[in-house]
């Protein structure tokens, strides 16, 4: 990796991000990039999304979200998407991207981030314990809600 970056969402981005490509099985833990965008449009007070560049390449995504009255404290200060090129993976894009996220939570005032994932082969888990999450619950669903404390 070259130069990391992360920049704003943007109509120039918006294309390249919902072209990133995934490693075969991870289809089944990753929603399209495109659901994330509107997030940004009910809630853009308190969501965080960007776009993180190797140079002029767009090599992956990152949204957050903010909100220090959010009724549920698990979304007050939480990572909602990560997803990095599958040929940019395993070379720091989405640790770079954790650590943004987590420099935007602490200028807001956060102590911690949160994250929801599915457990599974294939899936996130290991990612997101080697980049500092640690499991704190389960939701009813059986998602693993980790925390990052900063």
């Amino acid at each position: 990796m070259g130069e990391m970056r992360v920049v704003e969402l943007s109509a120039s981005t918006i294309v390249a991000v919902n072209a990133l490509s995934l490693r075969p099985g991870q289809e089944q833990f990753v929603a399209p990039v495109s659901y994330s965008v509107a997030a940004a449009v009910t809630n853009p007070a308190t969501t965080w999304q960007r776009v993180v560049l190797d140079g002029d390449d767009v090599v992956g995504f990152v949204q957050g979200n903010f909100d220090h009255e959010g009724m549920d404290e698990y979304f007050q200060s939480v990572l909602w998407r990560i997803n990095v090129d599958a040929d940019a993976q395993r070379q720091g894009v989405g640790k770079f991207a954790v650590d943004a996220l987590a420099a935007e939570a602490r200028e807001r005032g956060f102590k911690h981030i949160n994250v929801m994932y599915e457990p599974g082969e294939g899936g996130p888990e290991q990612f997101f314990l080697a980049v500092g999450f640690s499991p704190v619950d389960e939701t009813e669903y059986g998602e693993v809600v980790g925390q990052l404390n900063m």
